[in-house]
């Protein structure tokens, strides 16, 4: 901002008598006076927020005051004393959170001062919800622990569980006597054929134990309900 200097010169002129025209106050006075404050004002460049210095000082909100006012050191101070690890922990593990430890069994209300736990998927692996398929559902159950030895994860397979599948017989040579050929009721003579159609199919399968097991860690898992 330019620096402002009076247009008019003001001083004395209450001093002066009525009969002298420098007393009077026209219009003119009036507006050389405030065309040289438009000029000065009109000079000045918008300035953003000043930058405070020093230690200002301001009114101390009440408690729990959530307007725009400023708040002093004594406000912040006073708010942060209500701030427990409660609160915190509150924050950090709102209701439906999960909570995992490998350490102790404890229950998280007793380490963290606050919520109602309880264990959740005890001897299940947890899966990522999916937008469809067999994990489209938020905290559904599936599967099932059909291990014959819970320590190992084997299961043998049921004859229900073996995959479709076909099998080539062998021919019976008639000329030579069964051989290691497969033979079925029937009159064969001195050609080789194949197995009657019919009979003889029946057979039996050594199924080996299978893992079910994944990959996986043993850890303690609690589920916030309230």
């Amino acid at each position: 901002m330019s620096d402002y200097t009076l247009a008019v010169s003001w001083s004395g002129k209450d001093g002066l008598s009525d009969s002298d025209a420098g007393k009077v106050i026209s219009g003119a006075d009036f507006n050389s006076e405030f065309t040289t404050i438009r000029t000065a004002v009109n000079s000045k460049a918008d300035l953003a927020s000043p930058a405070l210095t020093g230690t200002p000082t301001a009114p101390t909100a009440a408690t729990s005051t959530d307007t725009t006012q400023v708040a002093t050191t004594a406000f912040v101070q006073t708010e942060l004393g209500t701030i427990t690890a409660a609160v915190v922990n509150a924050l950090v593990y709102p209701v439906g959170s999960l909570y995992f430890n490998m350490a102790v069994s404890t229950n998280p209300n007793t380490l963290l001062g606050m919520g109602t736990w309880v264990a959740y998927a005890t001897g299940q692996a947890l899966v990522g919800i999916e937008g469809s398929g067999t994990f489209d559902a938020l905290d559904e159950s599936l599967g099932a622990e059909t291990a014959s030895a819970s320590t190992t994860g084997s299961h043998t397979l049921t004859t229900s569980e073996i995959p479709s599948h076909s099998h080539t017989l062998p021919q019976y040579n008639a000329g030579g006597g069964p051989g290691n050929g497969f033979q079925t009721a029937g009159n064969y003579t001195g050609t080789t054929t194949t197995n009657a159609a019919g009979s003889g199919g029946g057979h039996t399968h050594t199924t080996p134990a299978v893992s079910t097991l994944q990959p996986s860690v043993t850890v303690y898992i609690w589920k916030r309900t309230a």
